[in-house]
């Protein structure tokens, strides 16, 4: 082997070591870790990143919603996008359409002219600017001024969102509606809500006002961004601050005080649905010129939400509930501690907003279930399964394992009820499958991992084999499709017949490796429950990604050929090749054709360069597959080095950053993810190279910056060195500890290349280490240097592989 200096390296792969951020010499004593939580990061440029108030995996989520086109997945942006009003349910990171944004609320200083229809309901009327630099988001607190000089801040329990609108002291000059003749605005505040939600998908809805207390409450029925169906939502609207003045109605730009209520519903001629809500105005508030609304909201019915916002919120009170919520925000991320000693905010600001991101979602719904009767916890938002295996369940299994566990839960409930997991699910409605049936991995990676408590994992095992087995007659929406083909061709075929079930026929290369994969893990559940036939069987079925590998296929780019040779092809039902350009569906040719549109390609939203490199059960025969360690470790650089070859925007890059372990160079992983980090993870708006995907590039960051890499769907973790001098998780349920501790650590990130490591002591080898480490603790010491080194580069250190150690 080769030994490189760090210098070397770095130059390799075009390393910017300054782009790190200075670092702050001293660490304040009264460490906060909210203070180093950025909920801004990812929310331009198609992030889609939720930036408003929330509770850890909390249903309310309130945020001001924008009206841009391209950037209100989660509600805002932080553009130059007008506010259209303040709702309490967001997704994070949504891939498709914008996502829930029921019910916004809008408030108003008064009506010009004291006239009612002079104030404005419509989205487009109402639209306002924001005023720079007036946003403020924290853990559990959003707020913004508007041009209309109202002051509104969020704050959030379980199942209810807390506003506080303060309006400008004195009565002013009209900025909202530059327009209108008037010269003033009289103080007599307006709220409407609006039944509408932010892709404007209502089906029907109905709403009502009472005119004594003010209280608004209704209903509708929405379309899902990502899925197929509809849902139903209900919300509970409660004022305090001041005097009811009057109460009613409005429909498209008109309102009325007569009557207190309205039904709308799709009439197959207004697109998007014709405007409507109700109102309640108010004399002028009784102090600091505040009023506070309370939203609760449920999924049950309208009494419902009223009794979640009463019991969470009885006395209105903002700043306790605000405490609240940081509190909870706090206990969460406390498991985890860093000794950030040199580092700079920035960098530490990165890791906590991805540790924060990463418990966004999915979203705890408990409760609020009223498909089926059930006392297991239900969990929705999964955007989707195929993004979050990857990483965002496999760090909660490390920082939240009771969460973990709930979530499993929750999806083997999924299965009972509707028979088969999900591998996409929101607003309790099926979403759409990308690939394979994931939710296999991440059953498979939590009982590896031994995430056992209430979990029936005789039924887990029977869901994760029913995806195996049994092809539904939609699988665009879950389990597998193909699956007569899968068994007696070993592969996807491209132009598939399948009279079987029905989804789109493309991805035939994607779904070949991703199927082989879900049935690898399989193999070692049923391994783990002592079913050999059963793993026998799905080992073997591992290996079917063979199948789609054409030895002769080569990859020119910009006319010059790369000189590796060996490609994942499309293969026809007769075993004829096809031929993908492998260049197809990367940032350098044609990307966006590769999403799940009826005329997608053979690969789903990465290349056939990326796709040949995902053999994580057996990485020991792929790299024989491509010539040996030497040309694999070429191959593997060449992916990260050529401009635009690979997207680490799409989580299927996640795992090559640190597959120089399995050719037995774990150095260079720790140098891509200092490429990587802060190149492309970074404290900005644009901090994200992708969309956040419900946490996956949160947690992409910070599992990073903690040095141990998780192979999703095994027990198996990937060692660099961390971002930090240390690195301390407790352990939710067993109480251990777990310290990752650098010597020689220095904050420039020269000393990056682990020279010697030892475990509780002892020296230690292996250039990957078990779950054990998280569960029952232990001190794993790494010793640093500025030159590539021997340790973990061993044959017998390397990761484990099904071809050479049977199933991991």
């Amino acid at each position: 082997m080769h030994i490189l200096s760090s210098g070397q390296i770095l130059a390799a792969f075009l390393w910017a070591s300054n782009a790190h951020a200075s670092p702050d010499p001293s660490k304040p004593h009264d460490f906060d870790v909210l203070k180093y939580v950025n909920p801004l990061i990812g929310t331009i440029n198609g992030g889609h990143a939720f930036a408003g108030a929330s509770l850890p995996f909390g249903m309310a989520k309130s945020v001001a919603d924008v009206n841009s086109k391209e950037e209100r997945q989660g509600g805002f942006a932080s553009d130059n996008s007008d506010i259209t009003g303040f709702s309490h349910m967001h997704d994070s990171g949504t891939g498709g359409a914008a996502s829930l944004g029921n019910f916004p609320i809008f408030a108003q200083t008064g009506c010009p002219g004291d006239e009612i229809n002079n104030c404005k309901f419509t989205k487009v009327d109402r639209a306002s600017r924001r005023i720079n630099g007036s946003v403020e988001a924290r853990p559990g607190y959003f707020a913004i001024t508007l041009n209309t000089s109202i002051h509104t801040e969020m704050t959030v329990t379980n199942h209810t969102s807390l506003y506080r609108f303060t309006f400008p002291t004195n009565e002013t000059s009209n900025a909202t509606y530059p327009n209108q003749t008037t010269h003033a605005l009289p103080l007599s505040p307006l709220i409407l809500v609006d039944l509408s939600d932010l892709p404007d998908s209502r089906i029907k809805g109905s709403i009502a006002v009472d005119p004594t207390s003010g209280r608004i409450t209704g209903n509708g029925t929405f379309t899902p961004s990502f899925g197929i169906g509809s849902y139903s939502s209900y919300f509970c609207a409660d004022f305090s601050g001041a005097a009811i003045r009057d109460t009613g109605v409005w429909m498209n730009n008109r309102a009325g005080s007569e009557p207190k209520h309205l039904s709308v519903a799709t009439d197959g001629v207004n697109s998007p649905p014709l405007p409507a809500g109700a109102w309640t105005q108010f004399h002028a508030p009784t102090s600091k010129n505040e009023i506070l609304v309370r939203v609760g909201l449920s999924f049950i019915s309208e009494a419902k939400a009223c009794q979640n916002a009463e019991l969470e919120i009885p006395d209105f009170g903002f700043d306790k509930t605000l405490q609240a919520a940081e509190d909870a925000w706090r206990s969460k991320l406390s498991v985890v501690n860093i000794d950030a000693t040199g580092v700079s905010d920035d960098i530490q600001t990165v890791f906590w907003s991805g540790m924060y991101k990463s418990m966004i979602s999915p979203q705890d719904y408990t409760g609020e279930n009223k498909l089926w009767d059930s006392s297991e916890p239900y969990y929705d938002s999964y955007y989707c399964i195929w993004d979050s295996f990857r990483s965002v369940h496999p760090l909660l299994t490390i920082v939240d394992p009771t969460s973990q566990t709930r979530m499993i839960r929750s999806l083997i409930d999924i299965y009972r009820h509707e028979g088969k997991l999900p591998d996409c699910r929101m607003s309790f409605c099926k979403g759409l499958t990308q690939g394979g049936s994931n939710a296999d991995i991440v059953l498979a990676d939590s009982y590896l991992k031994n995430i056992t408590e209430g979990v029936d994992w005789a039924t887990g095992y029977e869901a994760v084999v029913s995806d195996a087995e049994d092809e539904p007659l939609n699988w665009s929406v879950e389990g597998r499709g193909g699956l007569h083909s899968w068994k007696n061709l070993h592969y996807i075929p491209t132009d598939d017949f399948d009279p079987y079930g029905f989804g789109p026929f493309t991805r035939s290369i994607s779904r070949t490796v991703e199927y082989a994969y879900d049935d690898f893990c399989i193999a070692e559940m049923a391994k783990g429950m002592n079913k050999i036939a059963d793993g026998e069987k799905y080992l073997e079925r591992s290996e079917y990604w063979k199948n789609m590998y054409n030895p002769h296929q080569t990859s020119h780019i910009d006319g010059k050929d790369t000189n590796f040779v060996g490609f994942l092809q499309p293969k026809y039902l007769n075993g004829t090749w096809g031929y993908q350009d492998p260049i197809l569906c990367s940032p350098l040719y044609n990307f966006t054709s590769c999403y799940l549109s009826p005329g997608g390609h053979e690969t789903y939203e990465g290349s056939s360069w990326l796709y040949t490199f995902f053999v994580p059960q057996d990485m020991a025969s792929l790299i024989l597959t491509l010539g040996g360690p030497e040309t694999f470790i070429k191959r593997l650089t060449y992916l990260h080095s050529y401009p635009d070859l690979l997207y680490l925007g799409d989580e299927q890059a996640f795992l090559p950053v640190f597959q120089y372990h399995y050719g037995g160079r774990p150095a260079l992983s720790a140098v891509q993810a200092h490429t990587y980090i802060p190149s492309q993870f970074n404290n900005t708006f644009n901090g994200i190279p992708g969309n956040e995907d419900s946490g996956a590039m949160g947690s992409f960051s910070s599992l990073a910056m903690m040095g141990l890499w998780p192979v999703s769907g095994q027990d198996v973790y990937l060692i660099t060195p961390p971002f930090f001098k240390e690195v301390n998780i407790t352990n939710g349920q067993t109480g251990k500890t777990a310290v990752v501790r650098n010597i020689n650590f220095d904050a420039e990130y020269e000393n990056v290349f682990i020279q010697s490591a030892t475990l509780d002591g002892a020296p230690y080898h292996k250039n990957w280490i078990s779950h054990s480490f998280y569960s029952q603790g232990g001190v794993l010491e790494l010793t640093l240097g500025t030159n590539e080194s021997a340790w973990g580069t061993g044959h017998h250190d390397l990761p484990p592989s099904s071809s050479t150690s049977g199933v991991a």
